[in-house]
């Protein structure tokens, strides 16, 4: 049986990141990493980020908001350009780094702003 969560997942997730972040994702695949990958691909991708409830754009938000707020910079950095890709604007994402100071602090928030200053000013 053909799981299309997968095929669905992989196009959005494409979509989102970039053939390339995906390529480069998949070449460092494993033994060890393949299900994972798998995982990822068919759950977050091809079940969460292609339901209809929420657009791209704020699911970014909200992936960049709890990525400040669990202090995962690496993930970060790339939802970022991932937001970008989505539509969501330098001064949005700006909104939603001040707002995350409020709730899950400033040492967090701090980071980010680093990390988005690298990200989006180069």
């Amino acid at each position: 049986m053909t799981d299309d969560r997968y095929e669905r997942g992989m196009a959005v997730r494409r979509a989102v990141l970039g053939d390339a972040h995906v390529d480069r994702a998949e070449a460092r695949r494993s033994p060890l990493t393949s299900d994972f990958q798998d995982y990822i691909t068919r759950c977050a991708w091809g079940e969460v980020w292609t339901r209809p409830g929420l657009d791209r754009r704020t699911r970014s938000c909200i992936t960049v908001a709890m990525l400040v707020a669990l202090n995962r910079g690496e993930e970060l950095a790339m939802h970022l350009r991932a937001a970008l890709t989505n539509g969501v604007t330098v001064d949005e994402l700006k909104e939603v780094l001040l707002q995350t100071a409020v709730y899950a602090g400033v040492p967090a928030a701090n980071t980010a702003f680093r990390i988005a200053s690298e990200v989006l000013e180069g």
